[in-house]
């Protein structure tokens, strides 16, 4: 019995664990719901405990390149305390709330390219087996789906959807990285930059947007601008309108100042902006309600018209993306948040 449980604790002969999810998409602060299912090994092992770890593919900037790498960005205890019988067949059904930055993993069911998974981990007498992984997929918020329907309808297009490891200086932002999703600019504004970033950031109030515009160079070079508005996540507003104006201020602050400022400067917003050298400032702006009006993004997609959730990656099935997962973190490491 002792040979059989130290072999258990080096994995051989040992429990096995799967964790099954509940059908998604999830919600950024809703709860993560699903069942770990338990099989008893060779022997009788005590569960110290069950955990579920939240693990996403992350890219780091360095120097003039940069890396990808796995990032633990919340863990829960979800069970254990009890002896597990030899071949014994057990469920665990848990219910967890995932934070608010969760990033978005899909838009209308289409895949956006981030990848992030749930790690089930059991200890096992005095042991850690990391166990199980499995995909996640997150949806939008409506706050944030409603934005991203007025951008498609304005004419921006996706061109994608990663996770940068850091901080966005003044804003609220909890998770050490940040979701930023790329689009190609609208026909009006393709004269003025070379593409759109937004960035969400949830919280339980409400929702920071920060947006970032790549500009094209004029007589003075071009240069990057952030600016941050915010909103509630069930704010009834005229979103084409709002949206727009929020990038016509984000480009048009070139015009108005000049185009010799440092960094992140003179993109102001409704809430103040930010930027990545850690400062903010104040600044003034209106939001004006209103309700939403025209086709939504789904209609655009079924029509096959361009739009936000057009050209984004598809065809990446479950096996794909937990494979993505466990290569991440062989390649770049296992850090937690």
């Amino acid at each position: 019995m002792v040979f059989k449980r130290l072999l258990g604790s080096l994995g051989v002969g040992g429990p096995t664990v799967d964790t099954v999810l509940d059908p998604g998409p999830f919600l950024p602060g809703g709860a993560l719901t699903g069942q770990v299912h338990l099989r008893g090994g060779s022997a009788d092992f005590d569960i110290d405990h069950i955990a579920l770890e939240l693990v996403a593919r992350v890219e780091v900037e360095h120097g003039e390149g940069e890396s990808e790498g796995g990032v633990v960005f919340d863990r829960f205890v979800v069970g254990g305390g009890f002896r597990l019988a030899e071949g014994e067949q057990r469920s665990v059904p848990f219910a967890v709330t995932l934070p608010w930055e969760t990033p978005v993993t899909e838009l209308h069911g289409r895949p956006l390219g981030i990848v992030l998974g749930v790690r089930t981990g059991l200890a096992v007498a005095g042991a850690r087996d990391k166990g199980d992984l499995d995909p996640l997929t997150v949806g939008p918020l409506p706050a944030q789906e409603a934005i991203l329907e007025a951008l498609g309808h304005l004419g921006f297009g996706f061109k994608s959807a990663d996770l940068e490891y850091g901080h966005i200086g003044g804003t609220g932002q909890t998770l050490p990285f940040y979701q930023e999703i790329e689009l190609t600019p609208a026909p009006q504004y393709a004269h003025a930059v070379n593409e759109v970033e937004v960035t969400f950031l949830a919280n339980p109030g409400g929702l920071e947007v920060v947006l970032e515009a790549d500009k094209r160079g004029g007589l003075f070079g071009g240069h990057d601008a952030l600016t941050r508005f915010t909103v509630g996540h069930r704010d009834a507003r005229d979103w084409n309108a709002e949206v727009d104006a929020w990038v016509r201020q984000l480009v048009e602050h070139r015009a108005a100042h000049g185009t010799t400022a440092p960094y992140g400067h003179y993109a102001s917003g409704g809430e103040g902006y930010a930027h990545r050298d850690g400062h903010s400032h104040d600044g003034h702006g209106d939001h004006h309600g209103g309700h939403r009006s025209g086709p939504g993004m789904g209609t655009a997609i079924a029509a096959g018209a361009a739009g936000l959730a057009v050209g984004v990656v598809g065809g990446m099935v479950a096996a794909e993306v937990v494979d993505e997962i466990g290569d991440a973190f062989e390649d770049g490491g296992d850090e937690e948040a």
